[in-house]
C-alpha cells in the first residue's frame, strides 16, 4: 500500500486557515515530483505482487570511488518471480527497480558472449544461463572467485585475457594463395568440444592451482592450444612451437587433475580431458629412441 496517502492527508490538516496564496512553479514541480514518486512506488508493489510470489537476491556491493561504499556489504533485494526467470534477469529488475548504480557485466543474453560469468550460491555459473527457479534461495550473487573486483560483479580480466593470448590462439605459418586447408571428419570431432569456449573465466576462477599461481596458464588457456596443436591444419613447426609454450614451468604439468574446471563449465567441454591429453603429447615429445 502506497505511504503517500497519509502523507497527503497530514499535508492538507496541518494547513493554516489562511488566505490561499498564489501557487508558485516550484511548488508545481514538487507536487509533480510527488505524484511521480507515488505512481513508480505503486507500480513497483503491484509488479511485486504477494511475498510467496517474491524471491530474496542478495548481490554484493562494492565501489572503490565512493567512500560511504567501499566496505564491502551484501544487499537484499526482493524480486517478482516468474518462472523461466534467470539471475541475469533478477539483477537487471533490481538495477532497474531499487538501485541504478548497481554494476555488472551482460551482453548477449545467449550463454554465447560470456560477459556475465558470476559466482552464483556458490558456484562459477552464467547468469543468463542460470535459472531461478532451479536454486535454493536466498539467491546469493557474487563476483568470480581469484579475481580483483572493480565495482560490484565486475572484475578485471585483463590478466585472464593475458593468459589467453600467451597460447597464441590462431593458425600460423604460410598458406599457398588459393589453396583450401581442408579439415577431415574425424578431425573436426576430435576438437569440436575446445572450439565452444566463451572466454568467460568461470574455469580459470575456479582452479585451485590458478588461484596460488598467477603464472599457471590456466584451463581456458590450454584448452586453447589444444583446440589448435590438434587441428590437423596445423603446421608442424608451429605445433611445437606451441608444446613448448604448454611444456613450460607454468604449463600442463601445474594442473593436479581435480576437474573443477570441467565441473563448471557452462559449455560442458571436458577441459581436464584435454589437459591431460596435452601432457601425453608432451611425454610423446620429449621421449627419446636409441
Amino acid at each position: 500500500m502506497s505511504t503517500q496517502i497519509p502523507q497527503q492527508e497530514t499535508e492538507s490538516e496541518t494547513e493554516p486557515e489562511t488566505e490561499p496564496t498564489e501557487e508558485t512553479a516550484q511548488d508545481r514541480r514538487l507536487e509533480r515530483k510527488r505524484a511521480d514518486e507515488a505512481e513508480r512506488q505503486e507500480r513497483a508493489e503491484a509488479a511485486a505482487g504477494e511475498d510467496e510470489d517474491r524471491i530474496t537476491l542478495k548481490v554484493f556491493r562494492y565501489d572503490p570511488e565512493v567512500e560511504a561504499k567501499r566496505e564491502p556489504r551484501f544487499d537484499d533485494f526482493q524480486i517478482p518471480f516468474e518462472q523461466g526467470m534467470t539471475v541475469l534477469d533478477a539483477l537487471m529488475y533490481a538495477r532497474d527497480h531499487y538501485d541504478s548504480s548497481l554494476t555488472f557485466r551482460h551482453s548477449c543474453r545467449q550463454a554465447v558472449c560470456g560477459s556475465d560469468a558470476l559466482f552464483i550460491n556458490g558456484s562459477q555459473r552464467l547468469g543468463c544461463q542460470t535459472q531461478v527457479g532451479d536454486l535454493d534461495t536466498p539467491v546469493r550473487v557474487e563476483p568470480l572467485p581469484h579475481q580483483e573486483v572493480e565495482k560490484d560483479l565486475v572484475v578485471d580480466m585483463e590478466h585472464f585475457y593475458d593468459q589467453m593470448e600467451a597460447v597464441e590462439p590462431y593458425f600460423q605459418g604460410d598458406t599457398p594463395d588459393g589453396e583450401e586447408q581442408r579439415q577431415s571428419r574425424e578431425n573436426r570431432e576430435k576438437i569440436k568440444m575446445s572450439t565452444r569456449c566463451i572466454w568467460c573465466g568461470a574455469c580459470q576462477s575456479s582452479c585451485n592451482i590458478a588461484a596460488g599461481d598467477n603464472q599457471y596458464l590456466g584451463p581456458a588457456a590450454i584448452n586453447k592450444a589444444y583446440r589448435f596443436a590438434m587441428d590437423e591444419r596445423e603446421e608442424e613447426e608451429m605445433k611445437q612451437h606451441r608444446m613448448d609454450i604448454l611444456e613450460q614451468e607454468h604449463g600442463v604439468w601445474r594442473c593436479q587433475t581435480q576437474f573443477s574446471c570441467t565441473d563448471v563449465c557452462p559449455k560442458d567441454i571436458p577441459l581436464t580431458e584435454h589437459i591431460q591429453e596435452m601432457k601425453r603429447e608432451a611425454v610423446k615429445d620429449n621421449l627419446k629412441f636409441w
